[in-house]
């Protein structure tokens, strides 16, 4: 547990010493090794990884850790096939000393799109609810955060953190395997909260935003975003069983409807500052993730719907306020 320990010492020292003990008790829990059938493997995995101190690491303009020289004799080849142990790698792209892991998606793109709009996180104090393996909270550390906790209960995701943590040693970046339910009620400490591809995956929208809110100090500043449709004030869609062959996916809104839903749950000064439609290129099959992508979600006679027949993914980005 001594990679999260300087993130329990900095919980301890605010004051949250109830919260850090069920934290630590959670992701004990979670990460056992009778919890997951792939756990062993992983483990193994992340204990054969070569102990070596990176020359350089990017992570404001990408992220991007040492350089193929610092491999020494390494065995890349091997290297690699060490990698591709965590299958599949959906969020990034990382290059890990001039290997390239071409994820799923484009998470850089997506960043592109969000940084622009938001509050400057130099020295906040920000979660990341569904962050996945945690690229966007080290692009949020390269922001100068400081401090950046991911909570994500897939746990290949983790593992996957885990990894480039053993090469970064960040003291200021944690990937836990909880999801928002875990979060206390009212904790209201964080500054910036992100939700990024979550809210459409939830029953109830509705609370998720409100367990978003009860995370934030008064005055702190929600990320949002989300699948949307086209339409009015009030339009929203529920699919009858799948969307883009996602079973877990119960209500995309308008634009309109979001901006509703956050003022309905109290947030303050709540806009829309980008939308966007998923594309080929941002998200899709590659070496290191060999499942089934976004082509294969889309109707193969009209890329405007899901093979299901709505609308194909478009995705809003959405910034409120927490009230003072």
């Amino acid at each position: 547990m001594s990679l999260y320990q300087p993130l329990f010492d900095r919980l301890d020292k605010a004051g949250l010493e109830h919260w850090r003990q069920q934290l630590e008790d959670q992701t004990c829990e979670r990460l056992a090794r009778e919890r997951h059938g792939k756990m062993p493997m992983w483990q193994q995995a992340l204990n054969a990884l070569p102990q070596i101190q990176p020359a350089d690491i990017e992570l404001k303009e990408r992220v991007a850790i040492g350089h193929a020289d610092d491999l020494g004799d390494v065995d890349r080849e091997a290297f690699i096939d060490l990698l591709k142990t965590f299958h599949p790698w959906r969020k990034g792209p990382y290059s890990l000393f001039d290997v390239e892991i071409d994820t799923e998606w484009r998470s850089d793109w997506k960043w592109d799109r969000v940084v622009p709009h938001i509050a400057p996180l130099n020295g906040r104090k920000v979660l990341d609810v569904g962050g996945g393996n945690g690229y966007h909270g080290w692009r949020m550390e390269g922001e100068g955060a400081d401090l950046v906790l991911g909570i994500d209960p897939t746990l290949v995701f983790t593992m996957q953190y885990q990894l480039m943590q053993h090469f970064i040693q960040s003291q200021r970046h944690f990937v836990l395997p909880i999801g928002i339910e875990h979060m206390p009620e009212n904790l209201g400490w964080f500054d910036t909260v992100f939700s990024m591809g979550v809210l459409y995956h939830r029953k109830s929208p509705l609370d998720h935003l409100l367990e978003l809110r009860s995370c934030l100090r008064p005055g702190g500043e929600l990320v949002l975003e989300t699948l949307i449709v086209d339409g009015e004030l009030g339009v929203t869609l529920m699919p009858e069983q799948r969307y883009a062959k996602m079973r877990n996916v119960w209500f995309i809104p308008s634009v309109e409807t979001m901006l509703l839903w956050l003022r309905r749950c109290g947030f303050k000064n709540a806009r829309c500052v980008d939308v966007d439609t998923t594309s080929l290129e941002e998200q899709r099959r590659t070496e290191w993730m060999t499942f089934e992508s976004l082509a294969d979600f889309l109707d193969p006679d009209d890329v405007n719907k899901s093979i299901e027949g709505y609308p194909a993914p478009k995705r809003g980005v959405f910034i409120a306020d927490a009230p003072r």
